[in-house]
């Protein structure tokens, strides 16, 4: 592992642990080893903190967790230890699932009294995969609470914002009964009530901040933790990219002792006396590494990730040069979602993670072929794994998703919002196709009409009847808690996920395949600490979040299995690095 000595422009800056990032992995081993009494650096490439969290759902799996076991949901270790081995077959490690499960709850516990982030409880959150042994249909999810990002003060301009096109004007919208109250603020009046107030809020916010104070999801993870770290006195650098980590002998050998950042005044040798953590996000926009561990993605060019455009494998590379290997083995090397790609006014594209959406009663996935090919109301990553294996030898992998006007007043579609927000922009850029009737909208996206027509048919028929006897929709939990049971009932129809497309115009919104962030990175043991090729822990060296290979080993088995780990492994980095064990 060679060590760098060029010079730098500034006089070292010495600390106790030095950490590469500021997502969830990042802040939450920043916080914690400050509030065990270490000092800490935090770098961040970009000019805001926050990374692809600031974008995030924010829901961590966490089973057996505090919240849940105050609502007297109760369970051993060996149930959700049990799922995890069934899930993630010959990929399960069980010393890093067993870190993972037994310091989870614990972590929650310690950010809850112990810094400015509180948690709402997903007791009612099933696992994806409902007919697996040990799956659970709630209390194993828990989601940082609506912050005020006021406590912040001046450090709220550092923050990085929601993705605008999940906003409301900038203002983020909250899960669950929150975001039903929005669904239904034309025909309820408690939820028109409910959305005035957070309007009528949002417009003092911005007369006086200028932004939504209120922060919800995981900007509100990113927003406390960020005021958790300043308050722990953390030492948060912006603009700030590692381009190399130093190295010094010791007793273990050759060991990581800090690294360089590329500052806005000049290189910065940061001496980092416990280590350094990299989490800087995996590589989810470095285009080489995407060539050669996304199969669908040859050029590297044709997956179209909604993480954080910094993360660009930076601290993958980083700990290459220092002798680790990135896991090539997988059984997914990314988190995968269907995304649209959504014309901005500049020119750029947003990526649109479809993640609600594809649920709710009166939708359906097509390809070209006018075929379904999959249970719309699965996850993100299973739609998109259906995609693939759909998808003949040689073609580009997409699809479309097609509904009816009722459908898209209700819902919205992707990025187009639902009733009373305007379609025009959105049939204006491309975005949204439109026809009066089937044919119409099959001949605007490239579908075969005739089959599009037999689909939708066989569908509507089944959907009258509540059950997909093609692709099974609507018959775990999970699927029925993404569906919309109060409408569907309300129109009487048997399944809260299938309602018929009936009445045109219909509209459609083209999905590819992209990304939440990405699995393949450096190999850990159950302290967070990076591998060499030999299965042997570089000293002073650990990785966090996207950039440690995920626990989950390439599989997606219930929601906020990329936070849930980034959290934990954070909250054990820290604790190795300052010599402690986690404890509740």
């Amino acid at each position: 592992m060679p060590s760098d000595r060029s010079p730098a422009s500034s006089s070292p800056l010495h600390c106790d642990l030095l950490v590469i990032g500021s997502g969830a992995g990042g802040l939450s081993a920043a916080v914690t080893a400050a509030r065990l009494g270490l000092s800490v650096v935090v770098a961040e490439k970009q000019a805001r903190l926050g990374g692809t969290t600031a974008w995030s759902g924010g829901w961590m799996w966490i089973p057996r967790n505090p919240l849940a076991v105050e609502a007297g949901i109760q369970e051993p270790l060996e149930e959700p230890l049990g799922y995890l081995r069934h899930e993630l077959g010959e990929r399960f490690d069980e010393a890093r699932a067993r870190a993972y499960l037994e310091n989870g709850p614990r972590m929650i516990e310690f950010f809850r009294t112990r810094t400015a982030l509180r948690f709402i409880d997903g007791n009612a959150i099933p696992d994806f995969h409902g007919r697996s042994p040990h799956a659970r249909e709630g209390g194993r999810s828990v989601c940082a609470a609506p912050f005020d990002g006021r406590r912040l003060g001046a450090r709220m301009a550092d923050l990085e914002p929601p993705l605008p096109e999940t906003t409301l004007w900038g203002m983020g919208i909250a899960s669950g009964a929150e975001l039903r109250h929005y669904i239904n603020a034309l025909r309820s009046p408690a939820s028109f009530a409910y959305v005035a107030r957070r309007v009528l809020a949002l417009a003092r916010d911005r007369l006086l901040h200028g932004r939504s104070m209120r922060l919800v999801n995981g900007n509100a993870l990113a927003g406390a933790l960020l005021a958790s770290a300043a308050e722990a006195g953390v030492d948060l650098r912006t603009r700030s990219p590692a381009s190399r980590l130093l190295t010094r002998e010791g007793a273990e050998g050759v060991g990581v002792s800090g690294a360089v950042l590329e500052t806005p005044q000049g290189p910065l040798e940061v001496h980092a006396r416990h280590g350094v953590l990299l989490a800087c996000g995996g590589f989810p926009h470095d285009p080489e590494r995407k060539k050669a561990l996304l199969p669908h993605d040859p050029t590297g060019q044709c997956h179209w990730s909604a993480a954080a455009r910094g993360n660009t494998g930076d601290g993958l590379r980083l700990g290459e040069a220092a002798g680790a290997p990135v896991s090539h083995d997988l059984v997914q090397a990314a988190a995968l979602a269907p995304v649209s790609r959504v014309p901005r006014t500049d020119g750029s594209l947003c990526h649109f993670p479809h993640l609600i959406d594809r649920a709710k009663p009166g939708l359906i996935a097509v390809r070209s072929d006018g075929l379904r090919f999959v249970n719309e109301a699965e996850s993100y990553h299973d739609f998109m794994q259906a995609l693939l294996r759909a998808t003949p030898a040689g073609e580009t992998a997409q699809a479309w998703l097609v509904c009816d006007h009722a459908f898209i007043r209700r819902y919205g579609l992707g990025a187009a919002k639902p009733a009373p927000f305007s379609l025009r922009p959105w049939l204006r850029n491309g975005y949204l196709r439109r026809g009066r009737s089937l044919a119409q909208l099959a001949a605007a996206c490239g579908i075969d009409a005739a089959a599009l027509e037999r689909t939708v048919a066989r569908y509507n028929a089944q959907a009258q009847g509540g059950r997909d006897e093609d692709f099974a929709k609507g018959e775990t939990p999970y699927n029925r808690m993404q569906g919309d049971a109060a409408y569907a009932r309300e129109r009487g129809w048997p399944n809260p996920c299938m309602a018929p497309l009936q009445r045109g115009p219909f509209y459609a919104v083209q999905v590819v395949p992209g990304s939440l962030g990405t699995f393949a990175g450096l190999r850990t043991d159950a302290h967070a600490r990076v591998l060499d090729a030999q299965g042997v822990p570089i000293a002073g060296l650990y990785a966090s979040g996207a950039d440690q290979s995920s626990v989950m080993g390439g599989n997606y088995p219930s929601g906020g299995i990329t936070l849930g780990p980034a959290m934990t492994f954070g909250f054990i980095a820290a604790h190795h690095a300052a010599g402690m064990s986690p404890s509740l």
